[in-house]
């Protein structure tokens, strides 16, 4: 059991790294979280723990940031950008003048731009020294995007990409346009995350299924494998699926893989359920505190690895 003197201390570490880092490594040092609200958790998190070292601190978004906050005493700035897909996307519908889909029998669904990063960051580039990307979960959402009745319909360089591809080859493109998007434009000196899939813990369904979570421990490493296992296809296999695409689309780029999904895994119990009074049991975000701390500890580590290169 881990005392509260234990985690007020880890608190003060994971801060301190955090802003020597900036120091040691010459930056005005700015943290931008890049992707869906499970990035926003991780967000929260680390904002937790650096108010709880230090509360001067106050509310500042960089452009198309949803949140964002300077610690005054550091010069120090962590902003979430809420991208769902990275890229942009709409809902479509079918011309009455007709067209390439509209011949093969689409009425309705969501363009998805794959070559044109979402809004709320593209211009994040311009001032982030650090950048932890994520994306996956919006793209195995039937609940959202049904394959039949609002399918992602691709486009690339403006006009629809023609075979229409599923979501697995959508999200190839996509990761392959941003990273590309992302290295042209970074200083050569930041340094560029992405973190793997967090996983989900459904059991009996997906959540607008009546799937639910009510775990009090964690689970098993048989458990973990029939959860997760892609062989077995079941509710939560979206996160070893995304992995295996993350994994080959990032090889030979610039960025760092921050792999938090293993740890992850074995957390069912860690998920916030019914509480707040939710409608439905919430086996995707994470209590606070939590597995996200954890996250974040991963995260300076690998900051810290950078820093004894240099």
């Amino acid at each position: 059991m881990v005392s509260l003197k234990q985690t007020v201390i880890a608190d003060v570490v994971l801060a301190v790294s955090v802003v020597s880092l900036c120091y040691d490594l010459q930056f005005i040092c700015s943290a931008g979280f890049i992707g869906d609200s499970l990035n926003r958790n991780m967000f929260v998190s680390l904002f937790c723990t650096l108010k709880s070292v230090n509360k001067n601190v106050k509310k500042w978004r960089p452009a198309g940031a949803d949140r964002g906050f300077t610690f005054l005493d550091y010069n120090l700035t962590i902003a979430y950008h809420r991208t769902n897909l990275l890229v942009r996307y709409g809902r479509w519908s079918a011309s009455s003048n007709g067209g390439t889909l509209e011949s093969l029998g689409y009425t309705d669904g969501y363009r998805v731009d794959v070559d044109v990063p979402d809004g709320t960051w593209a211009e994040a580039l311009k001032f982030h020294d650090i950048l932890i990307f994520n994306t996956g979960h919006w793209w195995w959402a039937p609940s959202k995007f049904d394959p039949v009745k609002s399918p992602m319909l691709f486009f690339q360089n403006g006009l629809p990409v023609i075979p229409p591809v599923h979501p697995e080859a959508g999200l190839d493109m996509a990761l392959k346009h941003m990273i590309t998007f992302v290295e042209e434009r970074m200083r050569r000196s930041s340094i560029l995350f992405f973190r793997t899939q967090s996983p989900r813990h459904f059991e009996g369904g997906d959540w607008y299924q009546g799937g639910s979570c009510q775990r009090s421990q964690p689970l098993s490493p048989l458990e973990v494998e029939q959860f997760f296992s892609v062989s077995n296809n079941g509710t939560n296999v979206e996160a070893r699926l995304v992995n295996q695409h993350l994994e080959k689309v990032l090889r030979g780029s610039r960025f760092q893989l921050l792999d938090i999904t293993a740890m992850s895994e074995f957390r069912a119990d860690a998920h916030p359920c019914r509480a707040g009074g939710k409608k439905h049991d919430d086996c995707m975000h994470w209590c606070l505190p939590g597995i996200t701390d954890t996250w974040n500890d991963l995260f300076i580590a690998h900051l810290n690895s950078i820093k004894d290169r240099i």
